[in-house]
């Protein structure tokens, strides 16, 4: 991992020069709080994960809501992310966290630049599956989680399916370490 993260800090103090509100910035922090206990679990059981690289892209993840709150408020935010020289594998964590990930058809639908937007590497998927479980700053269920992207999407909406799978990949990964906040 050649490319030098900003600190905690400085990641904070990026949220608070774009103009994210106290609410996002407070989302952000309990996000890279679950993440961080999550890779350190993966850790843990052997898992070749950077803990560094986890916190400050959950840090910045939500970075393009100083903008606004659509869904692509993750492309917004990759670009805030890029003009501020932050590193390509803290904006690929923001531009693939939204979801359970965004495949490239559907991107297209939204408008978005032509390209998988789907978490690859397990940095991505901590990240994307720690902010499904943050409602927020308050922890809470995959269920909720679904039951909420249910009512906004619909419940044949392939990023259903995405999110159980998501879940169900972490619940094998964590085996019975799964972690507790």
């Amino acid at each position: 991992m050649s490319e030098r993260l900003p600190s905690r800090q400085k990641a904070i103090e990026l949220l608070k020069q774009t103009g994210c509100s106290p609410r996002v910035i407070q989302h952000c922090k309990a996000v890279a709080k679950l993440a961080v206990k999550i890779a350190k679990a993966l850790e843990k059981k052997g898992y070749n994960v950077d803990v560094g690289l986890v916190e400050i892209g959950a840090l910045l993840h939500d970075i393009g809501r100083s903008k606004t709150h659509g869904v692509n408020h993750a492309i917004v935010g990759a670009k805030i992310a890029e003009d501020s020289s932050i590193p390509e594998s803290v904006i690929r964590i923001i531009e693939r966290h939204v979801g359970a990930g965004i495949p490239q058809d559907e991107a297209e639908k939204l408008g978005w630049p032509r390209k998988s937007y789907l978490p690859q590497t397990l940095e991505e998927r901590i990240v994307n599956y720690a902010d499904k479980l943050i409602e927020g700053a308050r922890k809470v269920s995959m269920e909720e989680t679904i039951v909420a992207f249910s009512r906004r999407m619909g419940k044949d909406h392939p990023a259903i399916e995405r999110l159980k799978a998501l879940d169900k990949a972490f619940q094998s990964l964590l085996g019975e370490s799964k972690c507790k906040t």
